[in-house]
């Protein structure tokens, strides 16, 4: 008899979210929310103001402890296992936070070292992007000196110096020039190329359209529709990432109403049977 050869697993994907919610008081920022991102995939995460963009991506970093639900991190529970889950995942936040009284590099020092990243590979690693991010001029500058677009670039390079398998992003081309919004955007394809999961919060539309893979539009804490953009335009060939967002986002109260239930995929895009009955 042949001896079975067991095919190995395949990797875990770098972040799984199941029924999350986070309240702050009254207010349910997130509504039992569900959804994955894969190995190799750039996902767009869309959604209104207030929609419950930045605090999913501050719950899945470990920042916020959700109400409920479950984060997984590359297959590592966020709850049970929050060190080893979060060494897995970078996050550049809208805002970043940089120490200012330490230049570039000694903060890439002091990041490198909280992760446990031996030094000359942190060096060899910040030193690349430096370069890449055309920061080397002002590297042993004071971070206090910086502009936002330096801050922003910063921000990117400190998490990604671990060599996380997922990458979160809130408004990551805020402040950038077109050079350094083209420079990012190759390296975060680059990332998905090498199998990487990045998740790209953005109010950036036709950017979302040209750089991700499927997106995810959030509204009032919950799954308004999820897939690429074929999927989502349906019939209508002709509309743009836009003309479909706002469809999907138009005409519902403050409560939410009409909104998909949290962990829902793809729902009728605009034109399709039953569309006007969801908001559209």
């Amino acid at each position: 008899m042949r001896p079975d050869h067991a095919r190995p697993a395949p990797d875990p994907p770098p972040l799984e979210v199941h029924g999350l919610v986070r309240r702050y008081g009254r207010v349910t920022a997130v509504d039992g929310l569900s959804f994955r991102v894969r190995p190799g995939e750039i996902l767009g995460f869309l959604g209104p103001n207030g929609a419950g963009k930045t605090t999913t991506l501050r719950v899945c970093a470990g920042l916020l402890r959700p109400d409920a639900g479950e984060v997984r991190i590359a297959g590592v529970p966020l709850a049970r296992e929050p060190l080893a889950a979060r060494a897995r995942v970078g996050l550049v936040p809208d805002e970043p936070f940089l120490y200012e009284r330490l230049s570039a590099r000694e903060f890439f020092d002091f990041v490198a070292a909280l992760y446990g990243v031996p030094a000359m590979t942190a060096a060899r690693r910040a030193e690349a992007l430096i370069e890449r991010f055309e920061l080397a001029g002002v590297a042993d500058q004071l971070v206090e000196s910086y502009s936002l677009g330096m801050r922003r670039k910063t921000s990117v390079i400190a998490a990604l110096l671990h060599d996380p398998p997922l990458l979160m992003l809130d408004e990551p081309l805020n402040g950038l020039d077109p050079r350094g919004a083209r420079a990012l955007k190759d390296l975060l394809r680059e990332r998905a190329a090498a199998g990487g999961g990045v998740l790209v919060s953005t109010h950036l539309l036709d950017v979302a359209e040209r750089l991700c893979d499927r997106v995810l539009i959030l509204h009032h804490g919950r799954t308004r529709a999820e897939g690429t953009f074929d999927e989502l335009r349906g019939a209508r060939a002709d509309a743009t990432l836009e003309d479909v967002f706002l469809a999907l986002t138009a005409g519902e109260g403050a409560d939410g109403a009409g909104g998909t239930a949290g962990g829902a995929s793809a729902v009728a895009p605009p034109g399709a049977p039953g569309a006007a009955g969801r908001g559209a």
